[in-house]
């Protein structure tokens, strides 16, 4: 095909089959000197690429001060993109298997801190400064706890690269930032009492339920959400707690303030013990819950269910009956390190204990004289 010149320095084009149509088309082309070599580029066609004389010319222009790529460049990038298994591409993978509630935060982890500095990173590419920098800006305004969740999912995405061959790990181990997480709540006495009261008085008992079976059994809020009627063995007095925060599956005794609680709901057509109104799992009551919180007066930063829980093994710590290694599978922690929180509580119940034999001699010894 010959030449044809255009109006246009260096811009000239050929005709050639029309694509999806027929007749022909101007395959337009630049012609250009740069470093002292010669180039002559396709740059594309009348009506499949809208191409003009005029476009044609701007991308010469552009290609000779440095600005644009050749259509050439562009394809090769393309084809090593499309090798490439970068952050975000394994995300697009990775994401496919996650669902719920667990989808839509980690999405939002992604998006909001994960995306903009790593998504066209493959793993093998990303430097010990990008993640330091992350956490620097992340520390600035979130929670440490935050930043470690991020970070984490990173890992995650990584990780699931990797075991599937599809990318090399990082160069470095991701370091997580120090987190101090181990808050204990409790309550007083005539707190407990309050709290107690405003359950009993609140229009909501099934939720009021729920908040009864945190207090006497130690159990998480969404392992009472999970709950259902095959969970519970009534004859052997035990509950079957399923995949307790993602561990195996333990089973707890029933005492029988929890037997109380557990008996007296009524067995619709719905599996589970506490469902929501439309027979499915529940996924959340904070709104009954703080409701009751401010009606017993307890401290704002009380947290309403997990609170609970933590009032649960203080007080059988406090008692000094029961040991750490029991109060850890009540409580079905996967590792004693959880349950050394409540270490000193127990201390000082078996130091009171020591102090009521030492009263003993002295009174014996007293009786001696």
């Amino acid at each position: 095909m010959k030449r044809i010149a255009t109006d246009y320095p260096g811009v000239f084009y050929r005709e050639g089959q029309r694509i999806g149509g027929s007749g022909v088309e101007r395959i337009y082309y630049v012609l250009f000197k740069k470093d002292g070599k010669l180039f002559e580029e396709k740059v594309g066609r009348q009506f499949a690429d809208a191409m003009t004389p005029a476009k044609a010319a701007r991308i010469r222009a552009a290609r000779i001060e440095g600005k644009a790529k050749s259509r050439k460049e562009i394809r090769e990038e393309k084809k090593t993109e499309a090798s490439q298994w970068t952050i975000g591409r394994l995300w697009e993978e990775y994401q496919e298997h996650l669902t719920g509630k667990t989808k839509r935060v980690d999405d939002n982890r992604y998006q909001n801190w994960l995306k903009k500095d790593f998504e066209h990173k493959e793993p093998k590419d990303i430097l010990y400064l990008d993640v330091e920098r992350l956490k620097r800006s992340m520390l600035k305004e979130r929670a440490p706890q935050t930043v470690r969740h991020v970070l984490q999912l990173l890992n995650r995405v990584i990780n699931y690269g990797v075991k599937r061959g599809l990318c090399s790990p990082a160069p470095f181990k991701i370091q997580m930032p120090e987190v101090n997480n181990l808050k204990t709540e409790d309550l007083t006495d005539e707190q407990l009492i309050k709290l107690l009261e405003a359950i009993d008085a609140d229009e909501d008992q099934a939720v009021a339920d729920i908040m009864r079976m945190a207090l006497y059994t130690g159990m998480r809020r969404g392992e009472l959400f999970k709950l259902q009627w095959r969970d519970v063995d009534f004859q052997k007095g035990f509950i079957h707690i399923r995949a307790p925060k993602g561990g195996k599956d333990q089973v707890i005794p029933m005492n029988e303030a929890a037997r109380a609680v557990l008996a007296r709901q009524e067995r619709a057509e719905s599996d589970y013990l506490f469902p929501n109104r439309q027979g499915g799992q529940r996924v959340d009551v904070h709104k009954v819950t703080n409701r009751i919180k401010k009606a017993a007066g307890l401290p704002a930063d009380f947290r309403a269910m997990h609170g609970l829980r933590h009032v649960f093994a203080s007080m059988l710590a406090s008692s000094g009956k029961v040991d750490l290694y029991t109060l850890q599978r009540l409580l079905t922690h996967k590792s004693p390190v959880m349950t050394q929180r409540y270490a000193h509580l127990r201390d000082e119940a078996l130091k009171k204990a020591a102090d009521v034999a030492a009263e003993i001699y002295r009174g014996h010894k007293k009786g001696a004289v």
